[in-house]
């Protein structure tokens, strides 16, 4: 099964993490990773850029109206982000108790349906599945 572990922190999370080193964060998460690594079950990891990056599409209005951030009044950040391949929720769980955030932080946990739970004769599912073997994601 498929997991994407979505690393979340709040205001004051994010603003306490600009005093630790850059470099022991990099070598605390590569640790961490590595041990994804290692065991088999890391599929994807990215971080995010700061959120004053951030453009968000509000679909509350026709057309839809873009916005550039900051967001002061945010109670949660998104600012990255795993997708693991294990073998049941319960591992999925026990991986994400184990990333080194510090408090303050989260992580939700949602499973990523695979196209075989989908309609097969979808003609777009039909389309995305041979996409996904052409470019040697199946």
């Amino acid at each position: 099964m498929k997991f994407m572990l979505i690393m979340r922190s709040t205001d004051e999370a994010a603003a306490a993490a600009q005093e630790i080193d850059f470099n022991e964060i990099l070598d605390t998460m590569g640790r961490y990773n590595d041990e994804l690594i290692k065991a088999g079950v890391l599929v994807a990891a990215e971080g995010l850029d700061e959120p004053k990056e951030t453009v968000v599409v509000d679909f509350s209005s026709q057309p839809p109206v873009a916005t550039d951030g900051p967001y002061g009044e945010t109670k949660e950040l998104f600012n990255g982000f795993w997708v693991l391949e294990v073998a049941s929720k319960e591992e999925v769980v026990e991986w994400a108790k184990r990333a080194p955030l510090a408090p303050g932080n989260k992580i939700e946990i949602r499973r990523v349906p695979s196209l075989e739970e989908f309609s097969q004769d979808n003609e777009w599912i039909q389309k995305e599945k041979a996409w996904r073997e052409a470019t040697g994601q199946l």
